[in-house]
């Protein structure tokens, strides 16, 4: 049972700490491609957000994100492997960042064939979102190991 934990982890985990990687290799001095082509859909999000709760997202380099973006799936992989919830709680937080920007299907019309593809990638990234809440509730509520208690001595008169 402990492999196929491990297992599943290094797994699971080797999504972002690959993507991770392949964004460091990438990075340059301008955040490389990513950055790219992450500002237009950042800026639709900050629309979108602007315009449904009348709040300004700040307006952020897009460098920084990546590599707030490589820091987190890093750390948080390596931390998941291990068995850390902290890892997990850090994997959350970049998906919880990083999906609704990336995947924008609310910005296309249904019929559209972007659409279908962003809904599809928005969905499979909530399962992984479900699968780390899941891997935090499961480690909170296995009870910690409890030192055994030695049996009282009988005493003898």
């Amino acid at each position: 049972m402990a492999f196929s934990s491990f297992l599943g982890r290094v797994l699971f985990a080797s999504v972002f700490i690959l993507s991770a990687y392949q964004e460091l290799n990438a990075y340059g001095v301008d955040g490389g491609p990513t950055a790219k082509a992450l500002r237009p859909k950042f800026d639709a999000y900050a629309h979108q957000v602007h315009s449904k709760f009348g709040f300004q997202l700040p307006d952020i380099d897009m460098k920084f994100l990546v590599a707030g973006a490589i820091v987190l799936k890093g750390t948080g992989g390596i931390l998941f492997i291990l068995g850390s919830s902290f890892g997990a709680v850090l994997l959350l937080l970049h998906q919880m960042i990083a999906t609704p920007i990336l995947y924008d299907f609310y910005n296309y019309d249904s019929e559209d064939k972007e659409f279908i593809q962003l809904f599809i990638k928005f969905t499979q990234n909530m399962g992984l979102f479900g699968a780390l809440l899941f891997f935090i509730g499961m480690k909170s509520s296995i009870p910690r190991r409890q030192p055994k208690k030695k049996a009282p001595k009988t005493k003898t008169y």
